[in-house]
């Protein structure tokens, strides 16, 4: 059982599924509840689609694309900082279209920035990585399926949780969680700028 642990420990800190809450309900406070539901299983597919695809075929989709896990970092940190600094500064008065698609489609929000890179941000991708290469595919895996289904559950609870709270708790809360996610990119984008120094200098 020793694998499937160690492997399981790693992606759940990577992941956490309770920090993902209250940006959760910020991105979402002013959906329907069909809209709400669409956007966690859009979330939930593309955050497992890209984790199984880095399981399988991670160091391979690497090398063709030229990337490394330092690029992922800088980028997925840049597009948190955009929402961060769009939702502290425009929230109260951006709508999003119930009936419209495309970039004003709610359940868009699903993929990003809420399946990546949230869900499955450049922490979580790197454990993968490494589990896989400590442990082995079938740990992993199993690793990789119970922290989504945490990570479920935690965002089927969410609207739970803010209705508890109260819309002026919820909507101090969000504000709060967007001023966090800046600071969480900047920690991102910092650490993948590092990263690439530390590897310039390496060579």
């Amino acid at each position: 059982m020793n694998p499937y642990i160690e492997s399981f420990l790693p992606l759940f800190v990577a992941i956490n599924a309770p920090g993902i809450i209250p940006i959760y309900l910020s991105v979402t406070e002013n959906l329907t509840r069909a809209e709400r539901q669409r956007l966690t299983l859009q979330a939930m597919v593309t955050a497992l689609v890209i984790a199984v695809l880095i399981l399988f075929a991670g160091q391979l989709i690497f090398s063709l694309l030229g990337i490394t896990v330092n690029d992922l970092r800088v980028g997925g940190g840049l597009i948190l900082l955009v929402l961060s600094i769009s939702n502290l500064i425009f929230g109260d008065f951006r709508r999003r279209d119930p009936t419209g698609g495309g970039e004003d489609d709610p359940a868009s929000v699903g993929i990003v920035p809420i399946g990546i890179p949230l869900i499955m941000g450049p922490a979580a991708i790197t454990s993968i990585l490494v589990s896989r290469e400590a442990f082995g595919y079938a740990p992993t895996l199993l690793s990789l399926i119970v922290n989504m289904l945490l990570v479920l559950l935690t965002l089927l609870a969410s609207p739970h949780i803010g209705r508890f709270a109260g819309p002026a708790v919820s909507r101090a809360i969000a504000k709060v969680a967007s001023l966090f996610l800046a600071a969480i990119s900047v920690a991102m984008i910092r650490a993948g700028v590092l990263g690439m120094i530390k590897a310039a200098v390496i060579r």
